[in-house]
C-alpha cells in the first residue's frame, strides 16, 4: 500500500511530505530507510528534538501555527516553513534567518475553508504581502509558493471549489506578480483528500497516517 502510493506521487511529479508528528524516531527511520526525506511536524518542540536525534540529510518542514517567539529555536535548520500566514511572522522569520546567514523557504498560507478556525490570508491581504516581497523587505526569506487547508467534511464539491480557488490565485499570482522562478508550490492535501487537491493542480501534499497506519 505504501509502496504503490509513493509510487503514484512519484509519477505524478507531487512531492510528498511525510508527516510525523507524534510518531518515534523508530517509525521515521523506517520511512527514512525507504529514501524518504522530507518529512513535516507540527509543533516546534517536537521538530527540534527529532532534529536532534534523526539524520542532518532529512529536510524538516514545520507545518503547523508558528509563533513569533518560536521562530528563533528552528531558524538554524528548518528547511521549509509551510504555515506563514501573517506579515509578523514573515518579519521575525526573515531577522531569525538573518542571525544565521540563512535564506528560509516558506510557503504563505492562504485561508480556503469555510472553518473560521483555520489560519491563513485571504485574498485581499495576499497582495500587501506580495509588495511587501517585491519591495525586498524580506531579504533572507524565499517565497516558494502557497499552502492551503480545505475544509473538513464529506462534501467533496465543496473540497474540490476550495482546492480550485487556491491553484486560480496561485495562478494569478505566478503572472501578475513580480516573483522568481522559485515561486512555484501548490501545497495542499491530506491523508483524507490528497486525490482530489492532485487533480485541483496540488504538487505537495502532506500525508502522515496513510504512511504510519
Amino acid at each position: 500500500m505504501i509502496e504503490k502510493l509513493l509510487e503514484g506521487l512519484r509519477q505524478k511529479e507531487v512531492q510528498l511530505v511525510a508527516v510525523s508528528k507524534t510518531r518515534s524516531n523508530e517509525q521515521i527511520m523506517e520511512l527514512y530507510n525507504a529514501g524518504q526525506r522530507v518529512f513535516g511536524e507540527n509543533r516546534v518542540q517536537e521538530l527540534v528534538r527529532k532534529n536532534e536525534k534523526l539524520p542532518k540529510d532529512i529536510e524538516w518542514h514545520l507545518i503547523g501555527h508558528l509563533q513569533t517567539n518560536k521562530v528563533k529555536q528552528i531558524a538554524g535548520f528548518v528547511s521549509m516553513i509551510h504555515s506563514v500566514d501573517s506579515k509578523r511572522i514573515l518579519q521575525e522569520i526573515n531577522k531569525q534567518a538573518a542571525k544565521h546567514k540563512r535564506v528560509i523557504k516558506v510557503l504563505l498560507q492562504i485561508h480556503i475553508a469555510q472553518e473560521e478556525a483555520k489560519f491563513g490570508f485571504d485574498a485581499n491581504e495576499i497582495n500587501e504581502i506580495l509588495e511587501a516581497i517585491h519591495q525586498l523587505e524580506f531579504p533572507n526569506i524565499k517565497v516558494c509558493g502557497l499552502m492551503g487547508m480545505a475544509t473538513y467534511t464529506d462534501d467533496e464539491s465543496q473540497v474540490r471549489k476550495e482546492f480550485k480557488s487556491l491553484s486560480n490565485l496561485f495562478d494569478s499570482i505566478k503572472t501578475h506578480a513580480a516573483l522568481d522562478d522559485d515561486f512555484q508550490v501548490r501545497s495542499m492535501g491530506m491523508s483524507g483528500d490528497y486525490a482530489l487537491a492532485i487533480e485541483e493542480g496540488s504538487n505537495m501534499v502532506r500525508i502522515g497516517s496513510l504512511l504510519f497506519a
